[in-house]
């Protein structure tokens, strides 16, 4: 079942295109790795997923993804993207997943509130969720980021470079958990780290500009060049550490 066609899609900033004709489908149970150079256009990609910025070209949602007028998109944003200096606790950032159930005026629940508190002890953060946002470590953060996109149980997950800030463990049991959702829903991530993600992913979509899906979790330096993706390669198994050149037109700048 197909959730999401993009069907020449652009994304432009000012005269600068982001994103180029792009053409993507995101099926059900999908989990792709999203990699790219900076300012290659993965955010804006995923913004213009999630109806965040104007593009032109179409972008259709399956009926599969909505629950009355409630759209069942789950997403994790950066970290750096987040207002700490917000006056919220871990335990209401985690409940205000659920404002697209409710509307922002709608009180929650015992039942909401208690499985807030359930996916915060799942995560965790249990010792820190009346805590104030501000005074948590980004590691905590970003558990408390996950709980708040999964709590209204989505179809399609999102999730903007969620392993910024984070310790190995966390890594860890970031992905053993993502490998779990991926059992009831899409997951597009988006990572700068294809060494580590092409372990956990199904499949790599590399963005630069224009967009090439990979049917496979791994990428080797001559198919990175081929796709016009010049990102360094990390890696513990047979590909060798490699920085590609930049290709003429290039952008540097970051628009993403």
């Amino acid at each position: 079942m197909t959730l999401v066609t993009l069907c020449d899609v652009g994304v432009a900033y000012d005269g600068y295109d982001a994103l180029r004709h792009v053409d993507l489908q995101i099926d059900d149970r999908d989990f792709l790795g999203i990699i790219g150079p900076n300012g290659g256009g993965k955010t804006s990609l995923v913004k213009a997923i999630l109806g965040t910025v104007p593009y032109s070209g179409s972008i259709k949602l399956a009926p599969e993804l909505f629950r009355g007028r409630e759209r069942l998109i789950g997403y994790m944003p950066q970290i750096t993207n987040f207002d700490r200096a917000f006056p919220i606790s871990v335990f209401e950032v985690v409940l205000s997943g659920l404002q697209g159930h409710h509307g922002f005026r709608t009180p929650y629940n015992r039942e909401d509130r208690n499985r807030a508190m359930a996916l915060i002890e799942h995560t965790g953060i249990a010792e820190v969720a009346q805590k104030p946002v501000g005074e948590i470590s980004g590691g905590q953060m970003q558990r408390a980021l996950l709980a708040r996109a999964i709590i209204s149980d989505p179809k399609l997950l999102i999730l903007d470079e969620p392993t910024n800030f984070v310790d190995n463990r966390f890594e860890k049991e970031l992905y053993q958990t993502l490998r779990e959702l991926n059992d009831r829903m899409a997951i597009v991530m988006v990572s700068h780290d294809i060494g580590t993600i092409s372990s956990v992913v199904k499949e790599i979509v590399c963005v630069n500009r224009n967009v090439h899906r990979h049917r496979s979790n791994i990428l080797t330096p001559e198919q990175l060049r081929n796709y016009d993706c010049p990102i360094q390669v990390i890696s513990h198994g047979t590909i060798p550490h490699t920085v590609l050149e930049h290709h003429p037109g290039d952008c540097c700048a970051d628009h993403e």
